[in-house]
């Protein structure tokens, strides 16, 4: 590379820039009983999706793209897309409203609200969650 920034630093200071977005959007969001915490996490490969208390500490449930149930939904066997990530959002919001969970507020995890984490929170509201 030109600049002499090697690949791993350029990652680094990538991944760090997410972390530090992070940090900025859980400053403002806290999960509670009534409105819990939606939060994404997305790798090259996967997506993953959790509905938490930040009050209690804990999951209430969640959903990826390595569950059975999404897998069968799918019709490629590529778990990295768009499609993916819709139906991870319908599963979870039909096993948050199993557990009595309406409404959430949403935590991007410092990934832009764009492509497959706008997905998530588009399939979560098309099966009744409300933000």
């Amino acid at each position: 590379m030109s600049d002499g920034t090697t690949h791993k630093k350029r990652v680094q200071q990538k991944r760090s820039r997410r972390i530090r977005a992070h940090h900025r959007v859980r400053n403002r969001l806290r999960g509670t009983a009534q409105r819990p915490r939606l939060c994404v996490f997305r790798s090259l490969n996967h997506l993953y999706a959790q509905v938490i208390d930040d009050d209690l500490g804990q999951t209430l449930v969640q959903a990826s793209t390595l569950d059975k149930d999404v897998a069968g939904k799918l019709e490629s066997n590529s778990r990295a897309n768009k499609k993916a990530a819709r139906v991870v959002g319908q599963l979870l919001a039909d096993r948050a409203k199993a557990q009595g969970v309406e409404s959430v507020v949403f935590d991007r995890g410092g990934f832009i609200y764009h492509g497959r984490v706008k997905e998530v929170a588009d399939g979560a509201r098309e099966n009744g969650l409300q933000f």
